[in-house]
Parts: structure tokens; sequence; C-alpha cells
């Protein structure tokens, strides 16, 4: 990766932005079958939500590599596991609601903070290993990186959540089902390409 503010520079950071937000995309789409009465307002705080974290970890990982780099190695290799855990027991929670109320007989619990906030360390944990791939930006440039990113997954996150909250009107009570079972995945998916991949 170049060091000048180019066209390369910017595309390089788009990319990256896309590449990080299929987690948050399938997490958020997950969100929406969850809640399909979901406002315009926490659409945009969830999606912000996960725009903040996917800003905020490679920033992290970029301050780490420029001081405490050994540490940091050591760390990278819990990261699938943290992921995994996470996106379980979210997972696993909206399956049983889904199992145990099928036909939607009671009111969907709303994706509250907690979950919003795990599933946005979950999605995002990954990224602290850009901080590898921009280590050589300067300051103003891995923070410019990291806004696009934001910028990206914020615009990718508000599409999942439409995607979800059309289906999930669909799918009446089935909606928690597929939405446990979509989280599941991508925890797997974390999970095996960070150990494998």
């Amino acid at each position: 990766m170049g060091t000048e503010w180019n066209l390369l520079f910017f595309f390089n950071s788009i990319l990256l932005g896309v590449g990080l937000a299929m987690d948050a995309f399938s997490v958020s789409m997950a969100n929406g079958l969850h809640e399909p009465g979901m406002s315009r307002k926490k659409m945009c705080a969830i999606a912000g939500v996960f725009a903040f974290f996917q800003a905020l970890m490679p920033m992290t990982g970029w301050i780490c590599v420029h001081t405490i780099v050994e540490y940091f190695a050591a760390f990278g290799k819990w990261i699938p596991w943290i992921a995994l855990i996470l996106l379980l027991y979210i997972g696993g929670g909206m399956l049983r609601e889904g199992i145990s109320h099928p036909k939607g007989e009671t009111e969907t619990p709303r994706v509250g903070a907690a979950a919003l906030l795990l599933q946005g360390i979950a999605t995002s944990i990954d990224a602290l290993s850009v901080g590898f791939t921009i280590s050589e930006y300067g300051a103003l440039m891995a923070a410019v990186c990291a806004l696009i990113i934001a910028a990206v997954t914020f615009v990718i996150c508000m599409a999942g959540l439409l995607i979800g909250r059309k289906f999930g009107t669909r799918l009446a009570g089935r909606s928690a089902i597929l939405g446990g079972v979509i989280l599941i995945v991508i925890g797997l998916e974390i999970f095996l390409t960070g150990i494998f991949g």
C-alpha cells in the first residue's frame, strides 16, 4: 500500500470498508429480521454503532502496531474465539426465543443496547488486524482511512437493516430463528477463517 494521498488510497480504503462491513451487514440483516417494526432513528443508531466499531478497531490496531506490537501479536490468536463466543451467545438467545414463541405470540423483544454493543465488538474485532495493513500510514491517513471504513459500514448496515426489516415483516414468528441462525453462522465463519484462513 502506498502512503500518498491519491485515488488509490481512497479506493483501497473503500474496499477495506466493504470487506470489513460484510459481517456487520449480515448481523444488521438479522437485527432487521428480529425487529421488523424498527424505527428509522434506531436503524441509524445501529448502523452508527457498527460504523463506530469498524473505525475504532483499525485505529486501535494501528496504535498497537506503533506501540505494543509484541503484545498485540499474542492477542491476535484470541480474536476468532472472542467473535465466536459473542455471536453464539447472541444468536443462541435469538434462536431460543424464536423456538419458544414460533408464531410470534409475544411482543418480539427489541434489539437491546447490550446485545448491540456485543454485536459491534464481535463483528469488528477482526478489523484490529487491519492496523497491520495500514501501519505505514501516518496518523492522519490512518484516521481518514478509518473514517472512510466507518462511512462505508454505515451505508452497508443501513441496507442490511432495510432488507432484514422487509423480510422480517413477511416471515412473522420465524424471523427470530432465521436471525439467530445467521448470527451463529457468521460467528463460525469468523472463527474458521481466523483459525484456518
